[in-house]
């Protein structure tokens, strides 16, 4: 790389890191042809969400600033005439580049220039120092910046910096860190279509591949379609390449986010048994501890037999009976539970491990029934199902953390969800009804269950509504 390039050097403000949920606030260009300065543009960027006070007080861009902004979409194909033929350079380059990519795709533009990183080249360059960021470049250098977090003032710095480095640095050895520097372009099998790299989202979803004759190979979920695809099929792993080349066509489906992407995964495998997956084992075939009888008796039970109501009384979630009295035995193992009361040893008299000095003796009169069975309600207590929380059916809703879902509709997708089982994802008020309204009892679903006792874990605020008017009504 040298001189004689047109080199566009570019820094975004935005409203967080993630280009999936994330805006655009601020551009600034500074464009440079055969060395010398063609042009410097900058403009705020509406970017049709609020601006949080973390990134206010970062970057000094409120939501009243950019209130009359232009959209993105408007000044897009500005945007885009300033930066066709250049070499895109940033710090960070990945970041920008990928908003960019991102926001000119929303406008059906594609956005795949020649670019460069200055951290990596900073970094080749400069190997002896532990920090590259902008701020340490800008010490390090002395270098000046007027207007710092400021989208024009940080790409005047790059411009500068540029110019320092090229005027200080051997030119062989500045064109090799260079071009180290570059930003590769991910490399696929070449049986898949052209520009399939440019057409891949960055919001979350769920992806399937799909062989030559058509069969479904894998089916995957991610915060970023774009870079999950990317790295399984663009690996130069040995055993990633050869999977790779069975693949012959991807599709995937975005959604408002990881609750979404999680749900829709589990049922699409259920449901099209993709060749490469681990296939989970169905609700048919899972069994649970049910509540120990008056005997102190503990039945192991499959969890599709369950009315939601039994829940409660259950314990433990297991893909076969063998399972479940393995960890039968291992609870009375350590807790001096005695198996032959648990049902678990047929014997004459007292059981084996009270020989042995391993049961308190329940079995043969030495410990009371109701202590034994008070101890092992305490073990199983941590391995309880929780009973359903809410008061029938519901539409779960999940916002897209930026103010638009990838298909451009407002407000994210509500989850319609019944004891424990996903019923779909309604993006409109149409599908809601006809979610809410559908004509199905459904049962215990394991996979659901771990899904959504994960997320309101780490979500105890949620937006729910009920649905059983929808049940009630029908949809007219």
């Amino acid at each position: 790389m040298d001189a004689a390039d047109t080199l566009a050097f570019v820094d975004l403000e935005t409203t967080g890191g993630n280009p999936a949920y994330d805006r655009i606030t601020e551009i600034g260009i500074v464009r440079v042809r055969t060395g010398e300065l063609a042009e410097e543009w900058s403009s705020l960027v509406n970017p049709e969400c609020p601006i949080s006070p973390y990134i206010e007080a970062f970057t000094g861009i409120s939501s009243e600033m950019v209130a009359d902004a232009p959209l993105f979409a408007d000044i897009a194909a500005t945007v885009f005439e300033k930066l066709r033929g250049a070499v895109f350079i940033a710090h960070n380059a990945r970041f920008d580049h990928s908003f960019l990519r991102s926001e000119f795709r929303k406008v059906g533009l594609g956005f795949s220039p020649e670019a460069l990183c200055t951290v990596k080249l900073s970094r080749r360059l400069f190997p002896e120092h532990v920090r590259h960021n902008l701020d340490a470049v800008i010490e390090r250098h002395s270098l000046s910046c007027s207007a710092r977090h400021r989208a024009l003032g940080d790409a005047r710095v790059l411009r500068d910096l540029w110019s320092k480095l090229q005027s200080e640095i051997p030119a062989d050895v500045f064109a090799a860190a260079a071009a180290h520097a570059a930003l590769t372009h991910p490399k696929l099998p070449a049986q898949l279509p052209a520009g399939l790299a440019d057409e891949l989202p960055e919001s979350p979803g769920v992806y399937r591949f799909y062989g030559a004759d058509g069969t479904l190979l894998y089916i995957g979920r991610s915060n970023s379609l774009r870079g999950k695809i990317l790295s399984q099929l663009g690996s130069p792993h040995t055993g990633s390449r050869e999977f790779a080349a069975q693949v012959h066509r991807v599709d995937w489906m975005q959604t408002a986010g990881e609750l979404g992407a999680m749900l829709l995964e589990s049922e699409w495998i259920k449901s099209q048994q993709p060749r490469h997956n681990r296939h989970p084992r169905g609700s048919t075939e899972s069994v649970t501890l049910r509540q120990p009888d008056a005997s102190g008796r503990v039945r192991i039970q499959r969890i599709d037999t369950l009315e939601p109501e039994d829940l409660a009384q259950s314990f433990g979630v297991f893909h076969s009976e063998k399972d479940a009295r393995k960890a039968l035995t291992d609870i009375a193992r350590a807790q001096q539970l005695c198996l032959k009361v648990l049902g678990l040893e047929a014997s004459e008299g007292s059981c084996f491990a009270l020989q042995v000095g391993k049961c308190r003796g329940a079995c043969a009169g030495k410990e009371p029934l109701i202590l034994h069975a008070m101890r092992l309600q305490m073990a199983l207590s941590a391995l309880k199902i929780k009973s359903w929380p809410f008061p029938g059916r519901i539409a779960l809703r999940e916002r897209a953390t930026g103010a638009f879902l990838p298909d451009g509709t407002r407000g994210g997708e509500f989850h319609v969800l019944d004891r424990w089982t996903y019923l779909g994802s309604a993006r409109s008020e149409e599908e809601l009804a006809a979610l809410g309204s559908r004509d199905l009892h459904p049962g215990f679903n394991v996979d659901v269950y771990k899904i959504l006792q994960r997320y309101f874990s780490n979500h105890p605020d949620l937006d729910w509504h009920d649905l059983r008017a929808y049940k009630t009504a029908g949809v007219h």
